[in-house]
């Protein structure tokens, strides 16, 4: 079928005249597309993590309606730009197995790891939707989060995946098309090139044949990457494993693509870019703060529950209307927020199987004493309950004036041990 004339393409850069601003006439307004393109203002050292707990997949009951609910989660984190999302375990049933260290990598969505990872330290039957809810919600996420042209290379065939194709896609700024510029990229290690050991070729790349015929052994390795463009890109004088995931920064833009690996958290550290969410499983709630990725942990935390405060008595404006102007254009006062949310129990059932917090005698009544401000995100509702997958969405929007630096919370309405003052 023809593509209607009137249907422009999706852009694939950032212009200098959006719709909405001064000379662009309605008639050059295309509504049928897409055109909220990301737009990094400088780097964000700043981050938003939040935590979920597994059993809400367990209260799903078909297999449809639990990858819907894990969807409408990433949809959520996505839309809000959360950079951490924690999977933990509420409920004192999880499947407990010997290798779930070993297999902590598997959950790292934005770090390097191997086929071999995947393949053999998740058994293909083992983990499924309805044995360890916790898993589906992790392995679920991680495959929204990592970009299509990736998808097949680190997912293998999964039972937990059968429905996720027909999931919304997330579209996050590092989902990058072919055609797309960026100076950073998600990729794939395809192959590397050492004269002395590797013996796999690249068949879109000259270079690595051209040196396969050299038998010097001062020859410097190499490693081709797979970045979603249509030539691979050769990153000299360094050996990554094949079939890891590494992200790359582009020095230039032209058909030889030079580019060298970095860490993820450079892409929203040094040029302010969304980059996706990176995916960690916990055994327990009080693993949330103790294996925190930040050096220091979270210094601010909002546990929600309908026991708490509201939210919008807990925030109030900043006041300084040089910051209302325009967003992300400064830095707010926490460095790592961190919002936890609750199973169909709540978070007190969460601390009622946690053996460290019963060690610390911390009881269920006390679960405000974990964190900063203990909220209500939305008193006075309707309905009788409010489901985790809708409390996200109401807890990252409540807080959105707090994330975007033009509202912070009051101090008097820090929770003191016994109740908000």
């Amino acid at each position: 079928m023809r593509r209607p004339s009137n249907v422009k393409k999706r852009k694939t850069f950032h212009e200098e005249n959006s719709p909405g601003q001064k000379g662009i006439s309605e008639s050059d307004v295309c509504t049928s597309k897409p055109t909220a393109l990301f737009a990094p203002t400088g780097g964000r050292s700043h981050t938003l993590s939040v935590a979920i707990p597994g059993s809400i997949v367990a209260n799903a009951k078909s297999i449809e309606q639990k990858t819907l609910l894990v969807g409408i989660i990433a949809r959520a984190l996505a839309v809000f730009c959360v950079d951490e999302v924690v999977v933990f375990d509420d409920d004192g049933n999880s499947a407990q197995h010997d290798e779930y260290e070993q297999d902590y990598d598997y959950y790292d969505s934005p770090m390097a790891r191997t086929n071999d990872q995947v393949n053999g330290t998740t058994p293909s039957k083992g983990y499924t939707a309805y044995s360890d809810p916790s898993h589906f919600l992790a392995h679920v996420l991680s495959y929204l989060e990592t970009p299509p042209y990736l998808r097949k290379h680190l997912f293998p065939m999964h039972p937990n995946l059968r429905g996720a194709g027909l999931l919304p896609s997330l579209d996050m700024p590092h989902h990058l098309r072919a055609n797309e510029w960026c100076d950073y990229r998600e990729g794939i290690v395809i192959s590397t090139v050492d004269h002395q050991k590797s013996r796999r070729g690249c068949n879109s790349n000259n270079y690595h044949h051209r040196n396969r015929r050299s038998n010097s052994p001062t020859s410097p390795p190499a490693t081709v990457v797979d970045t979603g463009l249509s030539q691979k890109v050769v990153i000299p004088d360094i050996q990554l494993p094949e079939h890891a995931r590494v992200t790359v920064r582009f020095s230039q833009q032209g058909p030889k693509h030079r580019a060298e690996p970095v860490h993820p958290s450079i892409p929203r550290s040094e040029a302010g870019y969304y980059w996706g969410y990176y995916v960690r499983r916990c055994r327990s709630l009080s693993s949330v703060f103790t294996e925190s990725p930040f050096d220091g942990g979270y210094d601010l935390s909002f546990g929600t529950s309908e026991r708490g405060a509201p939210l919008n008595t807990v925030l109030e404006e900043d006041g300084d209307e040089q910051r209302h102007h325009i967003h992300h254009n400064h830095t707010p006062e926490y460095k790592h927020l961190l919002v936890v949310f609750g199973g169909v129990a709540g978070i007190e059932a969460a601390i009622r199987y946690d053996p460290q917090l019963r060690d610390m005698a911390i009881s269920p009544t006390d679960a405000g004493k974990l964190f900063d401000y203990w909220v209500n995100l939305l008193p006075g509702q309707g309905s009788r309950t409010i489901r985790t997958e809708e409390a996200v969405w109401l807890g990252l929007t409540g807080l959105r004036g707090l994330v975007e630096g033009t509202h912070r919370p009051k101090k008097s309405y820090r929770y003191n041990g016994s109740k908000a003052t």
